[in-house]
């Protein structure tokens, strides 16, 4: 199939391209390299990808730019791209997020709903949407409350896809990731920056007493769930969790048995950051055959080698 992926040179973007490219799928790649992080981290991402015959590049701004010649032909789109973290989401910055994640998104939409001849348009949304919920695991029937700017966005942004689903009929399916990790992840996410600080012999800074708890999600697992979306029927909301649900404290200790020794600096919580994640995956197992594959120590192993060679170190 000929594929669009939005946000390519980014962390799950580019492991979603190159899991299509061998697939035997054409892919159009889209990035508009925002400063967010270094480019040259986002180049590396797609070193892989430069010399596929069937993989172009175009870096467009989704925002502004004509979407047409993007849409020209192609069978389905993973939309990927968008401003990332929680924390930077307040106070000025939110202009960008609402450009990125909420206008671009829109645009996509209309352009595709006017101008695209879709088998299916898959939105990575997130588990933000849900916002601090008191109640665990998240149904994708739970009560949405975002709890930062950047997960209002997000789910702005998915309501547009349902929006324009039931109103025009566009195949959308949106993808709720819960806290995606591994090779190539972020250097703003968690596991990336106490990885870094434990193999650089620097204290890990954690926001909170580290009973906070997420479902980490392997980017393979998240990669497959895309896939799986496009090949098969659904459309709607469903949610991507990775089945490994623990503490902070607990990931630390983990990381020290991997990585090496973990010295913990404690810092009060930061405004937006929720207490608790774990997805229900019911709904996705039923209509798309999701299973999560990649244990969290396996996983957390791979990227600790990924960062081991990004830093010119060995192990």
């Amino acid at each position: 199939m000929r594929c669009l992926v939005t946000g390519v040179a980014g962390f799950i973007g580019s492991h979603l391209a190159e899991r299509l490219i061998e697939l035997g799928h054409e892919v159009l790649g889209v990035d508009r390299f925002t400063d967010y992080y270094a480019r040259e981290l986002k180049e590396g991402n797609l070193g892989r990808l430069r010399g596929e015959p069937q993989f172009s590049l175009a870096t467009v701004d989704l925002a502004t730019a004509d979407l047409r010649p993007l849409l020209a032909g192609r069978e389905v789109v993973f939309h990927q791209a968008a401003q990332a973290g929680v924390r930077p989401s307040w106070g000025q910055s939110f202009e960008g997020y609402l450009h990125d994640n909420v206008l671009a998104t829109q645009r996509l939409l209309e352009a595709a709903r006017t101008y695209g001849r879709l088998r299916k348009l898959v939105y990575a949304s997130s588990s933000s949407v849900y916002g601090n919920a008191e109640d665990v695991p998240m149904h994708e029937s739970s009560r949405t409350a975002p709890y930062s700017p950047y997960g209002v966005t997000k789910l702005a942004a998915e309501q547009l896809c349902e929006l324009y689903r039931r109103n025009f009929g566009l195949p959308t399916i949106s993808l709720r990731y819960f806290t995606v990790y591994g090779p190539r992840q972020r250097p703003d996410m968690a596991f990336h920056r106490f990885i870094s600080a434990v193999l650089k012999g620097e204290p890990v800074r954690v926001h909170g007493d580290g009973e906070q708890t997420r479902d980490f999600t392997y980017v393979s697992d998240a990669v497959q769930a895309n896939v799986d979306a496009m090949e098969g029927a659904a459309v709607g909301v469903f949610n991507i969790g990775g089945g490994s649900r623990v503490s902070l404290n607990d990931a630390l200790r983990l990381l020290g048995e991997l990585a090496g020794p973990v010295r913990v600096e404690r810092g009060e919580p930061q405004a937006g950051d929720v207490r608790h994640t774990l997805a229900n995956t019911a709904a996705a197992r039923a209509a798309l055959r999701y299973a999560p594959r990649m244990p969290l120590r396996e996983g957390l192993a791979a990227q600790v080698a990924w960062q081991t060679r990004m830093l010119g170190l060995s192990r």
